[in-house]
């Protein structure tokens, strides 16, 4: 799979730690072809997005031709800037919106040269006090390689008004352990894994009322957007079926337990994470020959960051999980196809994007085959906000 065809897709976190705008990238050293950027542009599913919300890619001529994206934003690096003066000054005579991506230890541009300034976190800490306090007054600041919840917490308070996400596939050592709501959760998964009957998970809902409130919410979601509001569980297994059912209550541990009014971003990332996995499975080769391969994969995608969430190990949940052999050597061990798979995803989320390309590759997914995945696997992600 030639690497230029691969593009890489990270929702960015504005400052509610919502989705607030999507950053698009290549593997280090591919310049995309404009066919590739084209794909993205002109793929219908990029109208179901939020269209107030920025996407970010790498600039190339003709890239805004036929756009379907309504905010497109067309970053320049700087080590290139010098060999791309023309096609700079074309963007900035079609009134384009245009960004540039700093290296580490560059100075900072005068404020208000342009639209987007992307820089590291470590750049960004070491500079003095205030500076990107007046970049943001005419430039939106966007802070990367943010691999540390400090760092995130960091860039919140000095005008840095997105964020990539790689601090949400870490446990965060100043979190709390895990409150007694989600220890019920986890009951309630090692239930459904066992496809125990709904009277035993009801059980559950009954000894922990907050989990009933926080699925009712999860459900009636915009992801879902049931034609009238579904308020009991019963109503929810008799509309969703259990299948479906399933998957919604794997994703509630992720859930706002006390009220769901401030989202949390593992949440979204989660339900990208199983939908992604999900479409990818039928791409590998040889074919699965797990039952419900579909399943399987979501299950993985989901659970995946359940350490992070929980702030306890992998190995610790598993323990409490009667899960499928397939599914818990992929956690366990990033075992099996679908254990590749996750680590190709983990590699790409991580933005080590070399790595990433390497394992899509030795997976035979192909670019077109991934683009369109990701795409399909955001939009539904990017949907699920809890109502209030």
């Amino acid at each position: 799979m030639p690497v230029d065809d691969l593009l890489f897709l990270h929702p960015l976190l504005g400052a509610d730690d919502s989705w607030s705008g999507y950053l698009v990238e290549t593997a280090a050293d591919a310049t995309p072809e404009g066919k590739t950027l084209a794909r993205l542009c002109q793929n219908p599913t990029v109208a179901e997005f939020d269209h107030r919300q920025p996407w970010l890619l790498p600039t190339q001529t003709g890239v805004d031709n036929k756009s379907l994206i309504s905010n497109l934003v067309q970053v320049f690096t700087s080590a290139k800037l010098a060999t791309s003066k023309e096609h700079e000054e074309n963007l900035r005579k079609g009134r384009n919106t245009l960004g540039l991506t700093l290296a580490s230890g560059e100075k900072l541009p005068m404020t208000g040269t342009w639209d987007y300034l992307l820089l590291s976190a470590s750049h960004a800490r070491t500079l003095p006090p205030f500076t990107l306090l007046g970049q943001a007054s005419r430039t939106i600041i966007v802070v990367t390689d943010v691999h540390s919840h400090a760092d995130y917490t960091w860039s919140q308070g000095n005008a840095c008004s997105l964020s990539t996400a790689e601090f949400l596939l870490s446990r965060n050592s100043a979190g709390k352990r895990a409150d007694m709501t989600r220890i019920k959760l986890l009951e309630m998964l090692a239930l459904i894994a066992e496809d125990a009957d709904t009277a035993a998970i009801e059980g559950i809902f009954r000894q922990e009322p907050k989990l009933s409130y926080s699925l009712l919410r999860l459900v009636n979601s915009a992801a879902l957007a049931p034609r009238s509001p579904i308020t009991s569980f019963t109503q929810a297994i008799n509309l969703l079926g259990r299948r479906q059912l399933q998957r919604w209550l794997q994703l509630l541990v992720y859930a706002d337990p006390d009220n769901g009014h401030h989202p949390n971003p593992l949440l979204q990332k989660a339900a990208a994470r199983g939908r992604l996995l999900e479409l990818l499975a039928p791409a590998l080769t040889p074919a699965l020959t797990v039952d419900n391969p579909g399943d399987a994969a979501f299950m993985i995608g989901v659970f995946s960051l359940l350490d992070a969430l929980l702030n306890m190990s992998m190995s610790e949940i598993l323990q409490q999980l009667p899960l499928q052999e397939v599914v818990h050597q992929a956690l366990a061990e990033h075992a099996g196809p679908l254990g590749q798979l996750l680590q190709a995803i983990n590699s790409a989320e991580s933005r080590d994007l070399k790595t990433a390309a390497r394992q899509l590759d030795a997976l035979s997914i192909s670019g077109e085959t991934f683009l369109e995945a990701q795409l399909t696997a955001l939009s539904w992600a990017a949907k699920i906000h809890p109502a209030p």
